[in-house]
């Protein structure tokens, strides 16, 4: 399956070819290159390589300096993997979820909603383990969950180091009362989320119960708003699959992320707020 980011440079390289009024073929031979290679790179079934991208670009008049840097920059991105990832390749059968990682790793903030149970990025290793063991099934196998909580722990990498990703988490109170892996591990959870939020770059907020109808009341959701030169992207996942959504179709999540920030309470108070739930978990 292809990539996002392979899929965004072979929209953009089809939509200048078009704008151009060129076929496929008339590229084809114009380059000295096989038909069928160029439909695939259009089609994001093969990654193209940079000089290809820069002949293109002066077949398609594209002069302005910016612009062939974003595109040589996103053409660059469709090679590059991040090779942790493939030590993980026991676990991660659906490729799509590469695509989510990708993302937390590179954006400049993630804008979150959750209903139901605390955001990966910021989850303890107890809390991730009762999350996995409950997806995987009452059979799962130990090693494989286990691997899976390694996974999540690495992802965390993010939000680590001399430039994190900002996260801007909106839980409701539901998800914080939610007594995933027990009383214990929802503790060590809640006093997790107290000192995650003292970081500069995370800000925690809880919309509280009671807050009528909102946004949120159609899923939770994760905008990753990203730096140039990719668009930023909204990412929903149910039982049926994961979306990514971008562009102009991320506007309804920024616009539902606006609304549920302004009936949540302030990180101050649900600062607060998580750590009076923290201590109703030592009774």
């Amino acid at each position: 399956m292809p990539t996002l980011r392979a899929q965004w440079l072979g929209r953009e390289l089809r939509d200048l070819r078009e704008r151009r009024n060129l076929t496929l073929r008339q590229v084809a031979e114009h380059l000295k290159r096989n038909f069928s290679a160029l439909s695939r790179f259009e089609n994001a079934e093969w990654p193209i390589p940079r000089h290809d991208v820069q002949m293109l670009l002066d077949l398609y008049g594209v002069t302005e300096r910016r612009e062939r840097t974003r595109l040589t920059r996103l053409s660059e991105e469709v090679w590059r993997r991040d090779d942790w990832i493939d030590e993980f390749s026991d676990v991660i059968y659906d490729p799509t979820f590469c695509d989510l990682i990708w993302l937390e790793q590179r954006a400049k903030r993630v804008a979150t909603y959750d209903a139901l149970y605390v955001l990966g990025l910021l989850q303890t290793p107890a809390y991730a383990e009762a999350m996995i063991r409950t997806t995987e099934g009452p059979d799962a196998d130990d090693d494989r969950v286990a691997r899976w909580v390694q996974l999540r722990l690495r992802r965390q990498r993010a939000i680590e180091g001399p430039k994190p990703t900002k996260i801007a988490a909106i839980m409701a109170e539901s998800a914080l009362r939610n007594p995933v892996g027990g009383p214990e591990v929802m503790r060590e959870q809640l006093t997790h989320l107290g000192r995650l939020a003292r970081r500069r770059h995370i800000e925690i907020s809880v919309l509280p119960a009671g807050a009528g109808a909102h946004p949120g009341l159609d899923g939770a959701f994760l905008l990753c708003e990203m730096p140039d030169p990719f668009p930023d992207v909204a990412y929903t996942e149910t039982l049926a699959g994961r979306t990514f959504l971008e562009g102009s179709r991320t506007d309804r999540f920024a616009s539902a992320y606006r609304v549920l920030r302004g009936a949540a309470l302030e990180p101050a108070d649900s600062t607060r707020l998580i750590a009076d739930i923290a201590d109703e978990f030592k009774s």
